[in-house]
């Protein structure tokens, strides 16, 4: 008892005295062009983002390398590339202070081609070497205990529609040891790697070949050497993607992707958690009635999980970055949107030291960095969003979708003039007024927020098809709308 009240006390330490919090909204790039596909924090407490930069001259992208300080200012860039099409989807920080970055190298005349691209730099983002591999591209790369590489994407024998999961193994500098496909007949691709505490590596991605639909979420995992030790496929008669992930604390996998087989809506965010052997444990899907994709996922220090993507159903524009934080059990805690009106997307999170997330993708553009507070929240922006004012007026919106079963969302909004956090209650009632679920209870800050209800009570138990009440109070305000659950 005693170590576990040190535990929770250095735990309280870590995140309100040494880590302080910082949040912001950050934009990078130029006149053509730019994303961020990858981002990672620094020992220095900044961030390294890895993504492509379009030369509006020449109409090449190049590797883009952005590092920054602790609150989003930019320390340095770097662009690497050539007279081809070259992107970075993958940066990790290495043993000896610098990064390596997995990517292609492409060329789309007179007819495609592509290559594995994998390049080292030092601590300041100079180029140490660079390496090609044949007929593939780079979507995730690790370094391995032995200080080397490990590199997935896709290898294409035929064309880009046609081709093998493609893994690469390489010493530290990036000589080849070994290279493995995996596949079938039709279209199979490797998103996501990383390696186990086996010595093995586990990969997601997608596979034609295999599954009960026209693409399924694959997972592999292979030993040391990179054979097959075994495979497992999910989803159902559409398309089902597996874009990211991670072991688990017990061993077992969590993977991030989207579904069109299940959810509210056409396309929603999938979240699988699975055993030491593949074996599901139980799966989750978020979003609304249009298309909601998940890109990134990661364990978090709560035992819980964050995902990264995108939503076309929630947010200020045509789609916005989406970030859900959920518990052990993959239920949602809170979900958060950023952008503007226009285009928006999240490409990668990493939860910080301080407890907060940082997220990469693009925007209007540009690449997009946001660093939010552990219950993602974000304080400073960098004044390119005019459309992420704080509303100017108290709401509670009609949830969506309605009716439903089993979940729905439930947006308010909290206005700028209301100053700091708010103390807000969103309660569930039955139409005689009896108590079901308090969703929330709790301070908020001014803005437009999102919570999940899935149809159970405070019990825990799933409640009855019918009409069902939810009511916002804050202070002297109170506002009611009507729901419906059916069986």
């Amino acid at each position: 008892m005693r170590t576990f009240s040190i535990l929770l006390f250095l735990s309280f330490i870590s995140s309100t005295t040494l880590f302080p919090q910082i949040s912001f909204e950050r934009t990078y790039g130029g006149y053509g062009t730019d994303y961020g596909n990858s981002v990672q924090q620094t020992t220095d407490g900044g961030f390294i983002i890895a993504g492509y930069t379009l030369n509006l001259g020449t109409y090449w992208e190049d590797v883009y390398l952005i590092k920054t300080d602790s609150s989003g200012d930019t320390l340095w860039t770097r662009a690497y590339g050539g007279e081809l099409f070259e992107e970075g989807w993958s940066v990790q920080k290495t043993v000896d202070g610098g990064y390596i970055i997995a990517g292609r190298m492409a060329s789309f005349f007179p007819w495609y081609s592509s290559n594995v691209y994998l390049i080292k730099m030092d601590s300041s983002g100079d180029t140490l070497w660079t390496r090609t591999y044949r007929d593939g591209e780079g979507y995730s790369v690790q370094q391995t205990s032995d200080q080397g590489y490990v590199i997935v994407g896709g290898t294409y024998f035929i064309g880009p529609e046609d081709g093998f999961v493609y893994l690469i193994k390489t010493d530290a500098v990036g000589d080849t040891l070994w290279t493995r496909t995996y596949g079938g007949e039709w279209y199979d691709v490797g998103y996501s790697i990383q390696q186990t505490t086996d010595g093995g590596y586990v990969i997601a991605g997608v596979t034609k070949s295999f599954g009960a639909g026209e693409e399924d979420i694959y997972l592999i995992k292979t030993n040391s050497s990179g054979d097959t030790l075994w495979t497992r496929t999910y989803g159902g008669a559409f398309d089902d993607t597996g874009n990211s992930v991670q072991q688990t604390t017990d061993e077992g996998f969590i993977i991030a992707g989207y579904s069109d087989n299940l959810g509210a809506g056409a396309l929603d965010v999938y979240l699988i958690r699975t055993d030491s052997s593949g074996d599901t444990l139980w799966t989750r899907t978020y979003g609304g009635v249009f298309d909601d994709t998940g890109n990134s996922v990661q364990q978090t220090m709560d035992g819980g999980f964050v995902i990264a993507g995108v939503t076309a159903s929630f947010g200020a524009g045509d789609t916005d970055v989406y970030l859900i934080k959920t518990d052990s059990s993959g239920d949602t805690l809170w979900t958060r949107t950023f952008g503007g009106d226009g285009h928006d997307d999240g490409k990668s999170v990493q939860q910080t030291e301080d407890g907060g997330y940082v997220i990469t993708g693009g925007t209007r553009g540009d690449v997009y960095l946001v660093k939010t507070d552990p219950d993602g929240y974000v304080g400073i922006s960098d004044n390119k969003f005019p459309s992420l004012e704080l509303p100017h007026a108290w709401a509670l919106s009609q949830n969506y979708p309605n009716p439903f079963n089993p979940t729905t969302t439930i947006s308010f909004k909290i206005p700028s003039e209301a100053g700091k956090k708010q103390h807000v209650n969103l309660t569930i009632y039955d139409l005689r007024g009896r108590h079901v679920k308090t969703l929330v209870d709790e301070e908020y800050k001014p803005g437009t927020h999102q919570v999940v209800w899935n149809g159970k009570n405070e019990q825990g138990q799933q409640v009855s098809s019918g009409i069902y009440l939810y009511t916002l109070k804050s202070g002297d305000k109170r506002y009611t709308r009507k729901m419906v659950i059916l069986e």
